[in-house]
């Protein structure tokens, strides 16, 4: 009997349950998109902001070291200390490895030579990865490589050529590419060479840089050569030398846990510090792995990242709570009509013994079974609302597929968060109704 009335209830009031429904459909439908784009949302600012370049910086820690002479500080030579470029590999095996994004070495170079019409060069050339394959070196851990370098870390860096390949790079030739300021002023273009000169008692430093392009950085690289790093390397006599590197990490907004200085917390504190994706922490590990080496935060770049996700996350929850009060105050709307409406039924199955139990469990079981149908509903239609979204809002990354966000586990949460709302929205009306007189009921409907 209980399932006779509960199918129809459905039946006969299709248009009331049709409305609490759409609601339903409409909360859940938002909650969705909001929960689907918050699990992507720090990938995918992370990724727009580092086009603003990385938030994490490495260079040598001998160059920070304060030598006095006479009471006068004396700041070592620029270029005086390097990092190996062999140590690299090393941040592929740190504990939040799968956090860097992008690893981009410099070697700074001075190049001194003649263009192949005889011009004179002497410019500031910086040795780079453009397209590197970085791993750990261990084959047998399954570990996928991290595709790297100046171009990945740089998207905005236009080329009218190609870029060098490290690959092509022998004992006496290199391909170049030229930035646009220097390429006009030296009359140079893509299929041009450069004479590099050797050095007094050094010729292994002499080469042959093969223009393979004209780039334009935006910046003071558009005065210099731009070459791959063991290029710049064997130009400088530095084999494996690297002068800075450019990190760019995922990390988790900074808060005043992770302003701490690690070294002074108790050891449990400072696993909990360790552990957790701070730019000062993935910082502090990188400084763990490569010897000599010093990691800071570019702050500038850092804080903007957290205060972006930290404003967008509190819209998309006050959107979602926003969208589940308003479903929430639909249901109850649409249920009190219901339950005026049926009063008449509620007094009979009151006066022929159904108990208070009964009756309010009839009608919660209406509300949960429209909740769960109108809750599926919504999953569907907020991940698909969600790509949407992210195709809109993220055009750089080329779109969002569907399947991408439709997320298994958000399921449930979802469907559990449309059983409350109609819930919380049918309570108030079915009180109401239990806690009227069914006699009064009955003589108020002969």
């Amino acid at each position: 009997m209980f399932l006779r009335l509960l199918m129809e209830s459905f039946r006969r009031q299709r248009r009331r349950k049709a409305l609490a429904g759409l609601a339903i459909l409409l909360g859940t439908t938002a909650v969705t998109a909001m929960l689907a784009l918050a699990t992507t949302i720090g990938d995918r600012i992370h990724k727009e902001l580092a086009t603003y370049g990385a938030n994490i910086v490495v260079y040598p820690a001998a160059d920070q070291l304060e030598v006095k002479i006479g009471g006068v500080d004396v700041k070592p030579v620029s270029g005086g200390a390097f990092l190996h470029e062999s140590d690299l590999k090393k941040l592929r095996g740190i504990f939040w490895a799968n956090n860097i994004t992008g690893v981009s070495p410099e070697l700074p170079v001075q190049v001194l030579g003649k263009t192949g019409t005889g011009a004179d060069v002497d410019a500031a050339g910086t040795g780079l990865w453009f397209d590197h394959a970085l791993s750990n070196g261990t084959s047998a851990s399954g570990e996928s490589a991290l595709k790297t370098g100046a171009v990945t870390m740089h998207p905005w860096w236009k080329i009218a050529g190609v870029w060098p390949r490290e690959d092509h790079t022998t004992a006496e030739n290199a391909e170049v590419v030229v930035g646009s300021a220097l390429a006009e002023r030296l009359k140079v273009g893509a299929g041009d060479v450069i004479q590099v000169a050797g050095q007094p008692g050094n010729t292994s430093r002499a080469m042959t840089l093969h223009v393979v392009g004209v780039a334009s950085t935006g910046d003071s690289l558009d005065n210099g050569l731009l070459l791959p790093l063991n290029a710049a390397q064997r130009i400088a006599g530095t084999p494996d030398a690297v002068r800075r590197i450019e990190v760019s990490a995922r990390t988790k907004p900074e808060d005043a846990f992770a302003r701490k200085d690690p070294d002074s917390l108790s050891p449990k504190l400072k696993e909990i510090w360790y552990c957790r994706p701070y730019a000062n922490s993935i910082a502090y590990q990188i400084r763990e792995a490569i010897p000599g080496a010093r990691a800071e935060q570019i702050r500038q770049v850092e804080q903007s990242e957290g205060t972006v996700l930290k404003r967008i996350s509190g819209l998309m929850w006050l959107i979602s709570g926003a969208a589940l009060l308003a479903a929430a105050f639909a249901v109850s709307a649409a249920m009190a009509t219901t339950i005026l409406e049926r009063q008449a039924e509620i007094g009979l199955m009151r006066s022929l013994g159904a108990s208070k139990t009964t009756v309010a469990m009839l009608f919660y079981a209406e509300a949960g079974l429209l909740a769960i149908f109108a809750g599926g509903l919504g999953y569907l239609a907020g991940s698909g609302l969600a790509a949407w979204l992210g195709a809109r809002i993220f055009e750089g990354d080329g779109g969002v597929a569907l399947h991408s966000l439709l997320i298994p586990v958000l399921f449930p949460v979802v469907v559990a968060l449309a059983l409350v709302v109609a819930i919380a929205g049918s309570t108030p009306a079915i009180r109401r109704a239990l806690t009227t007189d069914p006699s009064a009921i009955l003589r108020a409907n002969v």
